[in-house]
């Protein structure tokens, strides 16, 4: 008999890792605002009486909570909705979980620190910034607080599921690629972990099934900055020497990407590798696992 999981918010990037990596071994019901695949049926968690209701009829053995408002210029601009979705709808998944008395998952963000340290294990304290780091760091406090059984994973910078789910940095890279651009300005003033969405899923299930509740940082291998990860994407495309590199501050960006941003989101998984269960590749080899995978005829004309 399988295990039942409901995987609410997972019409995203690391929605669609969960169900490639977890829809073999258990049965799962994926739901989302946005149907944006056969596998998702509808749902809006922020609305309590419908997500307990939908939950309860699907009687699972685990309730994982992925989604979230992730644009930080959008937090910034609709604060009451970004805490609304957020925040609110985890309290919402923390009632639920702890009146079925099942673990509850809850994917939070390396954004949560201020990045005045060059790097952060699972039991630095977290000073968020803005909107969104206060508002997953809020739900991330919610839930160690008041579940009865859950496991928080911190995440890093974002990469998976390719060009129709990926919002994130790896995309908008390609996208640019793709539209022809022959030069790329990149920051050199942020520093982070890359984390794959298909790694991340992995090592969850991993920790599901040894049953190793907690909180844990949960990003890949290896200390980088964006202009090393933008030099690294070059040279798994072949186009280190056809494309120029401009370096700039953030300040290059700032009628952009405005909502401020740390300086280094750097995690440690230190305690994915005290327990001997870190099981995330370096980033490098998950970069190119991740182009191989989902970008293979991308930039072909």
């Amino acid at each position: 008999m399988k295990k039942k999981i409901y995987i609410a918010g997972c019409g995203g990037m690391l929605g669609e890792a969960f169900y490639t990596q977890f829809k073999d071994e258990y049965d799962i019901k994926c739901t989302d605002i946005d149907v944006n695949d056969s596998w998702l049926s509808f749902l809006d968690f922020r609305d309590i009486d419908t997500y307990r209701k939908d939950v309860i009829a699907f009687a699972p053995d685990y309730l994982f909570h992925l989604g979230a408002y992730t644009d930080l210029e959008f937090c910034e601009q609709n604060a009451d909705e970004t805490y609304r979705t957020n925040t609110m709808s985890v309290e919402n998944a923390v009632y639920i979980a702890n009146e079925l008395d099942i673990p509850l998952l809850y994917i939070c963000t390396a954004g949560i620190f201020d990045g005045k340290k060059e790097l952060y294990d699972d039991w630095d304290i977290p000073n968020p910034l803005g909107v969104y780091a206060r508002s997953k760091y809020m739900g991330e406090r919610y839930v160690s607080e008041n579940a009865k059984r859950f496991l928080i994973c911190r995440a890093g910078w974002m990469m998976g599921a390719g060009p129709k789910k990926d919002k994130k940095f790896i995309q908008k890279l390609m996208k640019q690629l793709k539209d022809g651009k022959k030069e790329l300005f990149i920051v050199n003033d942020k520093d982070g972990t890359p984390t794959y969405t298909h790694d991340f899923a992995k090592n969850v299930k991993f920790l599901i099934q040894k049953e190793y509740w907690g909180l844990y940082n949960m990003v890949c291998g290896g200390q980088t900055s964006r202009l090393e990860v933008t030099e690294e994407l070059l040279n798994i495309l072949g186009l280190r020497d056809q494309i120029k590199l401009n370096v700039v501050t953030s300040e290059y960006f700032k009628d952009i990407y405005f909502a401020e941003r740390p300086p280094c989101e750097r995690l440690d998984n230190r305690k994915l590798n005290i327990r001997e269960a870190n099981q995330m590749q370096d980033w490098r080899i998950a970069l190119k696992e991740y182009i191989d995978s989902y970008y293979i005829d991308y930039l072909k004309i």
